[in-house]
């Protein structure tokens, strides 16, 4: 039986290190957890070394608390540490799958019609920068979409058969691999995995978003440790009218719950990496990131 509730500490710790002196930067950071219906966020502290001249946060488009910040002091090193506390409570105690609408009735719905009602919705059901709808990934999903399957267990299936047919493997593709790229590999990590599946939803005209995170540390006992534990993780939302968004984790081939920790959501990894923005010198450089996830 599942607790009524989780409180979780997040510690995440991530440093650049670079070949020569950055003389400034100026960097966009999503570090911030959302605060959303089974999510409350109890403390949150983060800090940047060296410290920023400039910062400021504002809420974007998708509802997350992005962080601005400018570094005008030359630097070989820039360290983020993030430290949160979370309370949690059960998603799913009431979702039937089988009772979910049909798949073509929620696609049909979100078609553009003149005069017809806008869905916020609908911005996710077309292609973003790091997903194409290509016709291989249509045919890939449709036998999860047969004639009539209700949303959520066609979605719950097609989660069940990218866990099946691809490998879980970090060496196979980069932070910037396009979901079509891992598609035909059948490799890759969450990141892989999430955007593939987003991208199957899409081309059947369902709406599925990018969601990052985390997973705990310290599964109980009994329970198996999640794959992507030790980093920052991610896994797809997709909508299901009457039970909202439904997260699905195909890394690990379970519903996105107890476990995880909510931390932003977009359309794919490119609306919500850790770390973007642009560099005055640097050369190459390394990057160490560390994880931890744990039940108070």
């Amino acid at each position: 039986m599942k607790t009524a509730q989780t409180v979780l500490s997040v510690s995440h710790r991530t440093t650049y290190r670079y070949s020569t002196f950055v003389e400034t930067a100026q960097h966009l950071a999503t570090i911030r957890p959302l605060v959303c219906a089974w999510q409350r966020v109890i403390s949150h502290e983060e800090t940047i070394e060296p410290a920023p001249s400039y910062l400021h946060s504002r809420i974007d488009a998708f509802g997350n608390d992005v962080l601005y910040f400018t570094i005008d002091a030359p630097h070989e090193r820039l360290q983020m540490v993030s430290e949160t506390t979370v309370q949690l409570t059960p998603r799913w105690t009431r979702l039937d799958p089988d009772t979910t609408p049909a798949w073509e009735e929620v696609a049909e719905a979100l078609r553009f019609r003149v005069g017809g009602e806008f869905r916020p919705e609908v911005e996710f059901c077309f292609a973003s920068p790091n997903i194409t709808l290509r016709p291989a990934l249509r045919a890939y999903a449709l036998p999860s979409f047969t004639p009539g399957t209700p949303i959520a267990a066609g979605a719950i299936d097609l989660m069940h058969r990218i866990h099946r047919d691809f490998d879980y493997k970090p060496s196979a593709t980069m932070f910037d691999t396009p979901a079509e790229r891992a598609f035909e590999l059948k490799s890759g990590v969450c990141q892989d995995f999430a955007q593939v599946m987003i991208g199957c939803l899409r081309s059947l005209g369902l709406p599925a978003r990018y969601v990052s995170g985390y997973l705990r540390n310290d599964p109980l006992p009994g329970q198996p440790r999640l794959i992507g534990a030790d980093a920052s993780h991610a896994w797809v939302s997709v909508h299901c009218p009457g039970s909202g968004w439904i997260d699905l984790d195909p890394t690990n081939d379970v519903l996105a719950d107890m476990d995880h920790v909510t931390l932003a959501i977009g359309r794919d990894y490119s609306d919500v990496s850790l770390l973007r923005g642009m560099i005055l010198g640097g050369g190459a450089h390394r990057v160490d990131v560390g994880v931890s996830v744990l039940a108070l």
